[in-house]
């Protein structure tokens, strides 16, 4: 059974505001606004605030009249939204599957990860003492269910655990409210009187459903377990997952080093138990000042070896600064996909092995260069040259060749090259010289012409011009250099043709 873990700040926003300025932090009461519909409303109080009577919603001059003293500030929801997207990526060293509940909560899926602290109570323990260390003030509740947790973070006791199966002996007291109906709904069932979710449960389902609409029923099953509820969670929970917490933070560089092969070999023995590789990873160093500094590389290859991984790792966790020290350190293995270590085909020991060489080179340039500086091209249906051709994994699936009777250049350029000085019977005869770069090449051999249109299928038939044809040709100097070049059109008689090189031979 999923235990959910739910936390809710009512004042994030004063709190978020507040720790983005610290220097404008006042001792009387303060409030944030925004604009609504013409009209300036607060949006978020503090609790001195509160205890004047001042509440969200309230229009800023009636707040203003009932606390002259009161500090206001500018609202920034962008701002609240970025830091509590913060806060689920600090939230990973608890569990991996993490959610925001906007616009001041998260939930928390710690099903199976709770005996890591010693059980629940231990793992909430910690984390509103580390919450608090940053200045954040939450309730949290811990429940079967996304909704019974959120009621209970809501409106019940704060630090609630509600035993498996057991979380509707805690929801019995609570208001209607609890459920997460729209404040419509909530205040027409207080107006009927119906103050806590215990007369809710007495009243037969299709009655309550006519009464109070389909949604207060399903927010009741989401609530008791009867009905599933889907929550959208910031990464993906994967089981490609390791984790390795310190009894004292560490900072030094070769520690951290080590600590990346540990964890490394830990999710690489998972990985080998189940026949998988990986060709993605995300190691995080948490620092204790909540800030998580990530890195990622990246395997030409799907691999488990932590030695190899760790050596990806090293100079990128040179760049990392630890501030007072790093107290966990997390592992992530994406594009996780079969690894068999079964003897190969015969006719392809030959390739397999060298792309198991060339692996360690790749990776090593790849994530130190970058992953769009290291490629090969990759053959694409195509007439024209210059688009049959894209930049693709330097290792990776074999894919099908050039036409081995159309044969293409090894190097192509970007942009042909205008060629001068070309001698060459027309129509269809090669070039017998010609001149590039300043270089006067004469030509011994040639094969050709090879004719190759616009592909006018892609576009308005009225844009086809003949003046996009190209008539290709193969052809070797006397030194031996090939070369790949065309003339632009079809012949005219009395006109002066136009040559261009496209390519270069091996």
């Amino acid at each position: 059974m999923a235990r959910i873990l739910c936390a809710w700040s009512p004042l994030w926003a004063v709190s978020n505001w507040r720790r983005r300025n610290p220097s404008d932090a006042q001792p009387s009461p303060f409030a944030l606004v925004e604009s609504a519909k013409g009209t300036r409303r607060l949006s978020a109080v503090d609790r001195a605030g509160r205890r004047l009577g001042l509440y969200v919603g309230q229009k800023a001059t009636d707040a203003a009249a009932i606390a002259p003293e009161l500090v206001t500030a500018e609202a920034e929801p962008e701002a609240d939204a970025r830091a509590l997207s913060a806060l689920v990526d600090w939230c990973v060293r608890f569990s991996p599957a993490v959610a925001a509940d906007g616009p001041d909560g998260l939930f928390m899926d710690i099903s199976g990860v709770a005996h890591l602290w010693g059980g629940e109570a231990e793992l909430l323990a910690d984390f509103q003492s580390r919450l608090s260390a940053n200045g954040l003030a939450f309730r949290i509740a811990i429940a079967d269910t996304p909704g019974a947790a959120w009621a209970l973070a809501h409106y019940g006791q704060d630090g609630a655990i509600a035993r498996p199966g057991q979380q509707i002996g805690l929801l019995a007291p609570l208001p209607p409210a609890a459920l997460r109906l729209e404040p419509e709904t909530a205040a027409q069932i207080d107006r009927l009187g119906l103050k806590v979710l215990a007369q809710l449960f007495d009243i037969p389902r299709a009655p309550l459903a006519r009464r109070f609409g389909i949604e207060t029923l399903t927010r009741l099953d989401q609530a008791l377990g009867r009905s599933k509820e889907a929550l959208i969670f910031h990464r993906a929970p994967t089981p490609w997952f390791a984790r390795l917490a310190f009894a004292e933070p560490i900072s030094a560089p070769e520690d951290m080093a080590r600590v990346a092969f540990d964890v490394g070999a830990a999710l690489c023995a998972r990985l080998e138990k189940e026949g998988q590789g990986a060709r993605r990873f995300e190691l995080c160093f948490h620092r204790v000042d909540g800030q998580v500094a990530p890195l990622q590389v990246g395997l030409a290859l799907a691999a488990r070896d932590p030695t190899r991984i760790a050596k990806l790792f090293a100079p990128k966790i040179e760049t990392i600064d630890p501030g007072f020290g790093v107290e966990v350190v997390t592992l992530e293995a994406g594009e996780v996909e079969a690894l068999s270590g079964r003897q190969a085909r015969l006719d392809s020991l030959l390739e397999a092995g060298s792309a198991e060489g060339l692996a360690p080179l790749i990776d090593r340039l790849t994530n130190r260069l970058g992953e769009d500086r290291v490629w090969k091209a990759r053959p694409v249906e195509s007439h024209v040259p210059e688009q049959s051709v894209v930049p693709g994994a330097a290792l990776g699936p074999s894919v099908a060749g050039w036409d081995p009777e159309r044969p293409r250049p090894f190097r192509l350029f970007r942009r042909p090259e205008p060629l001068e000085a070309v001698t060459a019977l027309m129509p269809d005869d090669p070039p017998r010289q010609f001149r590039w770069r300043g270089q006067l090449h004469r030509v011994r051999r040639a094969e050709g012409p090879e004719r190759i249109g616009q592909e006018w299928w892609r576009g308005a038939i009225e844009d086809v011009r003949t003046d996009h044809i190209r008539d290709y040709y193969r052809v070797e100097d006397e030194a031996g250099a090939r070369f790949w070049l065309f003339r632009a059109g079809t012949y005219t008689p009395g006109t002066q043709a136009k040559w261009w090189l496209h390519g270069l031979f091996a």
